[in-house]
């Protein structure tokens, strides 16, 4: 590719490049040395499991190895001790080591669905921040000024609010910073959200000597409500290691509009591919479910396999669009124990009739949307007043319990 093309290429799907032109000339630079850029995107381990959200950033880290350069995937080992502060309105709670170290272990895993490991560092930060000293730290610190952090929209908002902001916290956008100065980057990614911690970075490199690294955000991916950005905590999120058929359905939950940003974000598909999708579809010659069918085969096989993408889809097609229930269901009677005052207890009887491996299995898949009861998504774990049968499905496993 030419420069311009390779520009076009990492363009797409960015929200802003820090300095563009600055990005050109490493590129140029890169080309003549024959030595690839170091692009870098951290991730604090703070959840186990990572899900479509994270994998906006993937997808253009693994644009740059396309390209040859070197990706470092950086986790956050030690910065999630202190918690990022950004986009919260409260202290993030401390996580202990083992929680982290756990979580740790699963990104190493699920990342190499998108990266090409051979092309892939993966870095732990605690391997250059533990070893700081006390005087270390006040170097570093000293490089920023208070009224400079409280710049950031998160702290000057918490701040005027009266919402108590921790010392810790204010150090985690230097810790961050430091990582860049300790990998030499080229280029750091992270969300929207990331920006301010981003723009210290190219500071604190120019205090060590270093070249500023180019700072390149993403866009921040709405969830499946369209509104709030895809959280776990939320339920609004589609899991990158979830069963093929409940992936399949829950892109088959977005609507119309936000499915072409999911094409952008999530999907190779260029620009001019998806106007003229839009085209097709405005003008008739194009269903909107066709389109939605051919995104939702297109982020499982990514995930699972093209197999798997053709069996969710019919599986799709059958159960929710025709609404056919499958011939070999098993019937099995209501378990003893799972009867309470208000009704019945929906994570128990999972548990008990072989639709999860345990309670907490089928708390999990509940929260994760997975669950229905005679075709309702199950949304509490005490269902009331329950029918005399139920067709029980979680995931591609049905039940047909009678009471």
């Amino acid at each position: 590719m030419t420069i311009d093309q390779q520009l076009t290429y990492i363009r797409k799907g960015m929200a802003e490049i820090i300095r563009e032109e600055d990005l050109r000339e490493r590129l140029i630079a890169a080309e003549k040395l024959h030595r690839p850029l170091r692009i870098k995107a951290g991730f604090d381990p703070t959840a186990p499991d990572l899900h479509l959200g994270h994998t906006v950033l993937l997808r253009k880290m693994k644009h740059f190895q396309d390209l040859g350069h070197t990706v470092i995937f950086l986790i956050g080992d030690m910065t999630a001790m202190i918690g990022d502060p950004s986009g919260r309105n409260v202290t993030r709670p401390p996580m202990t080591r083992e929680a982290i170290d756990r979580n740790a272990e699963t990104y190493k895993s699920q990342v190499f669905k998108i990266l090409d490991p051979q092309k892939t560092e993966v870095r732990f930060n605690s391997h250059w921040l533990e070893p700081l000293k006390y005087m270390d730290m006040i170097r570093l610190f000293s490089k920023y000024t208070v009224a400079r952090i409280l710049e950031r929209d998160d702290f000057a908002k918490r701040y005027k609010e009266g919402v108590p902001i921790s010392l810790h916290e204010l150090m985690y956008p230097l810790a961050q910073a430091y990582d860049s100065v300790a990998l030499e980057c080229d280029v750091e990614m992270g969300g929207t959200d990331q920006k301010f911690n981003l723009l210290v970075g190219r500071e604190i490199q120019k205090d060590f000597g270093q070249l500023p690294q180019i700072v390149a955000t993403v866009p921040i991916l709405e969830g499946l409500d369209g509104v709030s950005k895809m959280s776990k905590s939320l339920g609004n999120y589609i899991g990158i290691t979830e069963p093929p058929e409940v992936m399949f359905r829950k892109v088959m939950q977005i609507s119309d509009e936000l499915m072409f940003r999911y094409y952008e974000l999530l999907t190779d598909k260029s620009l001019a591919e998806i106007a003229a999708m839009r085209q097709q579809i405005a003008a008739g010659q194009l269903h909107p479910m066709e389109a939605k069918i051919a995104l939702g085969k297109m982020i499982v096989t990514d995930f699972h396999s093209a197999a798997d993408a053709s069996r969710a889809a019919e599986v799709f097609n059958s159960v929710v669009r025709r609404g056919e229930i499958p011939a070999d269901i098993q019937t099995v009677a209501l378990p003893e124990g799972v009867r309470v005052a208000a009704g019945i207890r929906v994570d128990k009887m999972l548990a008990r009739i072989g639709l999860a491996e345990s309670a907490t299995e089928a708390v999990r898949k509940i929260k994760a949307g997975a669950v229905e009861i005679n075709g309702e998504k199950v949304r509490d774990l005490v269902l009331a007043d329950p029918p005399a049968e139920m067709i029980v499905q979680a995931g591609k496993n049905w039940r047909k319990v009678a009471l």
